[in-house]
């Protein structure tokens, strides 16, 4: 197994837990791109550099747990 696919493979869970009542218009959009909304909502996406980008514009906004696909 390569290197790329083993990190494909790797799925990462996000948990918003503060609000974006505050936060600027970047990243609200981001919150939504990553499809979540509400605190204590979660979603497993997998592990790519673009997720990874979006999570460093809200990273103060979210919790990320690396999961076992």
């Amino acid at each position: 197994m390569s290197q790329a696919t083993a990190q494909s493979t790797k799925k990462l869970k996000i948990t918003q837990v503060r609000s974006i009542i505050g936060s600027t218009r970047k990243q609200k959009d981001t919150i939504k791109a990553l499809k979540l909304g509400r605190p204590n909502y979660w979603v497993t996406l997998n592990d790519t550099p673009q997720v990874r980008g979006q999570l460093r514009v809200v990273s103060h906004l979210v919790k990320v747990e690396e999961v076992q696909s």
